[in-house]
């Protein structure tokens, strides 16, 4: 498995470890209401376990799984730049304005995780092929 695979995974299962420390906290919360603060950070749990967690796993079994041509499996810069942009994104989008700051914030986070598609997009495209072509 290539080293970007790799990186891509284990960084969607810590936002799959992540989402589910605070869904448990909510649910905690929801019976014992100990920290009644915590509810803002519902958006946070969401942005983890859906972009985070599920897209991040996808794109690094995609590049490990698609098919290589020559041996190679593409300029990897794109998907470099699809592994920052999305997890710089989620953060920005989970806690910028769930932390009490600018709802600029979530707005830049939000662009970040889409630029991570059409970054991953350029090295995948060319690698899907009809069979036998």
């Amino acid at each position: 498995m290539p080293l970007l695979s790799r990186l891509l995974i284990r960084a969607a299962l810590l936002h799959l470890l992540a989402g589910f420390t605070l869904g448990g906290l909510l649910l905690a919360n929801k019976v014992w209401l100990f920290w009644p603060w915590l509810w803002r950070w519902l958006p946070a749990h969401h942005e983890h376990l859906l972009l985070g967690w599920t897209a991040q796993f996808v794109m690094g079994v995609g590049f490990w799984i698609l098919p290589r041509f020559r041996s190679s499996r593409g300029d990897e810069r794109p998907v470099w730049v699809a592994f920052v942009a999305l997890n710089v994104g989620v953060l920005l989008a989970a806690y910028g304005s769930g932390l009490g700051g600018p709802a600029s914030l979530k707005l830049i986070g939000r662009g970040l995780e889409m630029l991570a598609v059409p970054a991953f997009l350029l090295n995948a495209w060319p690698r899907v092929k009809p069979i036998g072509v």
